[in-house]
């Protein structure tokens, strides 16, 4: 699946303050859950809780894509969040992070899962892209630039 087609206007944040990687994926599961009518904030905190305790999705670069997979789910739902301030992500490369794509895919979407997943890593792997993104000034330009790059 496209990752555009994951994101809707209200599913870009710009300048979120969190404050710590658990109030992150508060914000992350509260989002969510609002646009979702069979996933609890409660069950997708939970997700992305034991996915971080598997390893950190701070891919480096001030980047963090936190996903897991839920029985509740009957279509995938990306979220894109640019942070006011970076935030300790226990990222592999020890950076903070700043620019979060959270991605929460049905319990049975393990090939479109991995399939999104490498399409953001590949996306944000590329400085261009990371610095275009970190140059937005509001919610709507980050979509528009989401949209242009995933393109």
């Amino acid at each position: 699946m496209p990752i555009i087609d994951l994101l809707s206007c209200d599913l870009v944040i710009h300048d979120l303050k969190a404050g710590s990687k658990k109030r992150t994926l508060e914000h992350i599961s509260n989002i969510i859950s609002d646009c979702t009518d069979t996933a609890s904030q409660d069950a997708i905190f939970s997700g992305l809780i034991e996915r971080e305790r598997l390893g950190s999705t701070g891919i480096g670069e001030g980047v963090a894509i936190p996903h897991c997979r839920l029985d509740e789910l009957d279509k995938a739902v990306g979220l894109f969040i640019k942070l006011c301030q970076p935030i300790d992500f226990d990222a592999i490369d020890r950076e903070p992070v700043d620019l979060v794509f959270a991605l929460v895919v049905p319990a049975d979407s393990c090939d479109q899962h991995l399939n999104t997943l490498a399409e953001l890593a590949e996306l944000f792997s590329v400085k261009a892209n990371r610095d275009t993104l970190r140059q937005c000034q509001d919610s709507q330009s980050l979509y528009r630039q989401l949209v242009s790059l995933s393109n």
